[in-house]
């Protein structure tokens, strides 16, 4: 879909297109209602925006749509769909790294009580390894604001690729 075609939409597409990118209807609401953009950075402003700050109830319905770090999603939604691209820095064939992903996700989820999120596109098996032993360390606290950020890095990178997969002049995502 073309900027040009997001913004004409009825706003019911434009709700099927933003709902994969981060079920929380307050966020698809908004960037619905603030159509037309006048460029593709003005409406990803708008959806880095829109998606500060969450409230905890928004943050935690969005977390349950995603699936654990090196577990492929299953299903034929667009939401699964970006989940198992965004995952493919996660390689099966090296057992050592997956079974540390699969005891650090056990451990962040006995800790903090939610699936370990974070921007798997672009980061490696071993980055992500890393980051979730860091973040490990976190109180609730500090954990917070780092799970927000990577869920409005996820929201923004899926928009912009949903944009940009369907344009006939398809451009590199750069997140």
């Amino acid at each position: 879909m073309l900027l040009e075609q997001f913004n004409a939409a009825p706003a019911r597409e434009v709700r099927e297109l933003l709902k994969p990118c981060l079920d929380v209807p307050r966020w698809i609401e908004e960037i619905t209602a603030a159509r037309p953009f006048a460029s593709l950075d003005a409406l990803l402003s708008t959806a880095r925006g829109a998606a500060d700050p969450f409230t905890p109830t928004e943050l935690e319905g969005a977390l349950s749509h995603h699936p654990r770090i090196g577990e492929k999603a299953g299903g034929k939604s667009a939401e699964a769909s970006m989940s198992r691209n965004e995952q493919s820095g996660v390689d099966q064939r090296d057992p050592e790294t997956a079974a540390a992903l699969a005891e650090g996700n056990r451990a962040y989820e006995e800790k903090f009580g939610r699936v370990f999120l974070i921007r798997a596109a672009g980061r490696s098996a071993n980055e992500m390894l890393t980051a979730l032993q860091e973040r490990l360390g976190h109180t609730p606290e500090q954990e917070e604001p780092v799970v927000a950020e990577q869920l409005r890095e996820i929201a923004v990178l899926r928009l912009k690729q949903s944009l940009l997969e369907q344009s006939p002049t398809r451009e590199e995502p750069s997140a």
